[in-house]
């Protein structure tokens, strides 16, 4: 029943920000921990960052510091701020419901002048 549905990608030019947000829709009261993964070409899914019902975080060494990880629970909703993007972190971002299991669809962020 539930549903994740994020947006917010596109193309950037290095050093930029970036906001996509990740709205849970559907039956949504159960919602706890979420989180934010990517998948650059040829490479494995990775965690970007996490985030429980409480506010407590946890970021891949590789953003730690120029991501933020946030949470509007009136909202169901789960922000990846992005900062100081490199070309490097051009990926597929997902977000992730760990309970119950979902992805949503991804969204495209290419970083490059």
């Amino acid at each position: 029943q539930v549903q994740l549905v994020e947006s917010g990608g596109g193309l950037v030019q290095p050093g930029g920000p970036l906001r996509p947000p990740c709205p849970a829709s559907g039956s949504t009261s159960r919602i706890n921990a979420m989180g934010w993964y990517r998948q650059a070409p040829g490479k494995q899914r990775e965690l970007v960052a996490t985030i429980t019902s409480g506010g407590n975080t946890n970021y891949a060494g590789s953003v730690k510091g120029r991501f933020t990880i946030s949470r509007d629970n009136a909202k169901n909703t789960v922000y990846l701020q992005m900062n100081s993007l490199k070309p490097e972190d051009t990926a597929v971002y997902y977000c992730h419901l760990f309970a119950p299991y979902r992805w949503g669809q991804g969204t495209q962020v290419t970083v490059s002048s």
